[in-house]
């Protein structure tokens, strides 16, 4: 089951994530959100990361900051 968060809008948005590679050749995990289910759906939000709601409503990831750092 993909991990669904509902803004405050009703709207509710599916968390996916692929992974990509850069032009060094580095491999980037690349975190999005969908109003449909596809293929890379994801089960849970990453460790260290938050579901944070931007003020148009749509859904994004933020790391998470370190206690020593706040």
């Amino acid at each position: 089951m993909a991990y669904g968060f509902t803004n405050s809008k009703g709207t509710t948005y599916y968390l996916h994530g692929k992974t990509s590679v850069t032009s060094t050749g580095k491999e980037r995990k690349l975190f999005y959100f969908s109003k449909e289910v596809k293929d890379g759906a994801m089960d849970i939000v990453p460790d260290g990361y938050d579901v944070v709601e931007m003020k148009t409503g749509l859904p994004v990831l933020k790391k998470q900051v370190p206690a020593e750092q706040v």
